[in-house]
């Protein structure tokens, strides 16, 4: 078990952003964070001054972002298990169909520099059937033309990922299995030689974030708090949130700022319409590489 402490090094936090419902994805892109609602509906981007705007709206609850090489935006939308695609022009159009991969709602991506995508998905009906109904999840590949296979399997509830800044390994959190698991990523994008990057037992890893020393930052969903962990399992901080904590990214303008989402609950039920959720934000030592 991870015991919650705070570092000196790591600043307080402090609210970036109020009036979430539930957030995830965030990514730092073009100067400002990006982040969706699943409740809202909507993908927001926010300036470094903490102004709002929405992108786009997303009916079947957006959640992973990334973005091609041309810069359109990719989202993940959960509900119908698909992939879409923002155009210049801010139509949204169909990327990819997950149906045949993804066995249930789709959640977190990663968008490599040549825009192959990488989308984790639940396995199971989490919140009416609960661990009684556990099933292994398959992560979903889908290529920049939008074809889509099966990357790897029987992953514990694929979540939050990274790939490292060479572009030469993927590393996909495992919800129900504390840990995270390493791939290395072919030339044609498949992944392959999978290994335990880290386990960090007592703790269920949400959304995440790398940085420069390659040390990754995730949410834990079951601790209220965030934990920055070293390949083979070193915590080096654990910051308590005091709330909820479901994502986190690194970015800023230095890309030392680490922002934090957190919410109330993670159903509808408990927060949907509640606007209940922030953004947090605090300054770390190391920051992404950006």
């Amino acid at each position: 078990m991870v015991e919650p402490s705070r570092e000196n090094d790591v600043s307080e936090f402090e609210i970036f952003v109020d009036g979430v419902d539930f957030g995830e994805g965030p990514r730092w892109h073009d100067g400002a964070l990006w982040y969706s609602d699943f409740y809202q509906h909507s993908v927001y981007r926010v300036d470094d001054t903490g102004r709002r705007e929405v992108v786009v709206q997303v009916e079947n609850q957006p959640s992973g972002l990334g973005w091609l090489p041309d810069d359109r935006l990719l989202m993940v939308s959960m509900l119908d298990r698909r992939v879409l695609r923002r155009e210049h022009d801010g139509a949204l159009v169909e990327h990819a169909d997950l149906s045949k991969v993804a066995e249930y709602h789709c959640n977190d991506m990663v968008v490599a520099a040549d825009g192959t995508a990488y989308v984790g998905n639940f396995g199971f009906d989490l919140h009416a059937g609960g661990m009684d109904a556990f099933t292994p999840a398959t992560l979903a590949l889908v290529r920049p033309d939008g074809t889509v296979e099966a990357a790897a399997d029987d992953l514990w509830f694929a979540n939050g990922s990274v790939i490292t800044p060479d572009g030469s390994t993927l590393i996909v959190g495992e919800t129900f299995a504390g840990r995270y698991s390493a791939f290395t990523i072919a030339d044609d994008g498949t992944l392959h030689d999978r290994r335990v990057w880290a386990e960090v037992p007592g703790t269920a890893p949400d959304g995440c974030a790398a940085d420069a020393e390659g040390a990754i930052w995730f949410a834990d969903a079951a601790g209220r708090q965030v934990i920055r962990v070293r390949e083979g399992g070193e915590v080096t901080h654990t910051l308590p949130t005091g709330a909820g904590t479901f994502a986190c990214a690194l970015g800023g303008p230095a890309g030392d700022q680490l922002y934090v989402l957190t919410a109330a609950g993670a159903t509808p039920d408990e927060v949907a319409g509640t606007g209940s959720g922030a953004i947090l934000v605090t300054t770390v030592p190391v920051p992404a590489v950006l």
